[in-house]
């Protein structure tokens, strides 16, 4: 080895990083037509999501609405709202709540979508397909004030049709206020929630459906496989990234329960033992009672938890080879 060859490597080293900072300035030179498209979405993240942030410093103090736009003439109090949110006698009530629905959402709500792709994916009549999408989209357009609407009318007492039906078949006597039994609130909450966005949700997994080697099912066919097992064998192996990219993002949401939803079905107060979630405890107490150092102490809690919940799931799916980052 010559005695010129460790300058030339540290020579070559130390130019490493230049080059590769004009590679990526000359690539973003190149596609200048796509970053300025990039632009008007990065700008709108950073004034909706980002600026607001300093927000946050409120749940470290007693925030006061009527010190104005200045928080810094609030007060500083430290962990103070955090540990009373932590010895609140609700706590314990909330946390569970939020797990169960958030768990009940995710095992239910989550494959549902992939279900009715794999089956839209199936029928060959175009016209009853496209039908079929139709009906399955329109709910997810809906605000949750409609759908609520549409549930309590179902529902009600006074020819409410789920209480005329069962009535009409022998099932009841007397007309049942579901939305006032715990026993029967989950249910009703999470049909909702799958009717309203089950076909949405599908959209992204057809197109994924869709772009499989259709060579694959003609040799799968020929070779004598039912349509379960090139469902199983092609179909679902193919679209594993997307879905891994999608539960990653749904495991980061796991704190998140829901907040329309549950505050608009759960108008009365029985059932509040089994449906009062975090979100709604923010609105009803921090916002309610103008409590809003309090409020975002919470929400600062949950938003740590979820950054947790999606950290660990996408190292978790990187070793299997998919993952957001």
């Amino acid at each position: 080895m010559s005695p010129s060859a460790p300058k030339q490597q540290a020579a070559t080293a130390a130019a490493q990083p230049k080059l590769r900072s004009r590679s990526f300035l000359s690539r973003l030179i190149r596609q200048w037509e796509v970053q300025l498209m990039v632009i008007p979405g990065i700008l709108i993240v950073f004034i909706f999501s980002y600026l607001p942030m300093y927000g946050v410093l409120t749940g470290f103090m007693d925030y006061n609405l009527f010190t104005g736009s200045n928080i810094w003439e609030n007060p500083w109090v430290g962990f103070k709202h955090f540990e009373a949110f932590f010895a609140a006698p609700e706590f314990e009530r909330l946390i569970r709540n939020t797990i169960v629905i958030s768990l009940l959402k995710f095992f239910i709500g989550f494959p549902a979508p992939i279900i009715l792709a794999l089956m839209l994916n199936e029928v060959r009549h175009m016209a009853f397909k496209r039908i079929i999408q139709t009906i399955t989209y329109l709910p997810h357009f809906m605000s949750w004030v409609i759908v609520a609407g549409l549930v309590i009318a179902m529902l009600s007492t006074e020819n409410g049709t789920v209480n005329m039906i069962l009535q009409q078949i022998g099932t009841i006597d007397e007309p049942i206020n579901f939305l006032s039994m715990k026993e029967y609130f989950l249910t009703i909450l999470l049909s909702a929630n799958v009717w309203k966005e089950i076909g949405f949700g599908s959209i992204v997994y057809l197109a994924a459906i869709a772009g499989v080697d259709p060579h694959l099912y003609e040799a799968a066919d020929i070779d004598g496989a039912s349509k379960f097992k090139q469902i199983y064998l092609i179909t679902l192996p193919s679209i594993i990234p997307v879905v891994v990219i999608f539960m990653i993002l749904a495991i980061g949401n796991l704190v998140n329960a829901g907040f329309e939803d549950i505050l608009l079905l759960a108008t009365n107060p029985v059932v509040r033992p089994v449906a009062d979630v975090i979100d709604t405890y923010v609105y009803r107490v921090g916002l309610g009672s103008h409590r809003y150092s309090y409020g975002v102490a919470i929400g600062l809690f949950k938003a740590i938890i979820s950054i947790g919940l999606l950290t660990i799931a996408n190292y978790i799916a990187r070793r299997s080879g998919n993952s957001l980052w």
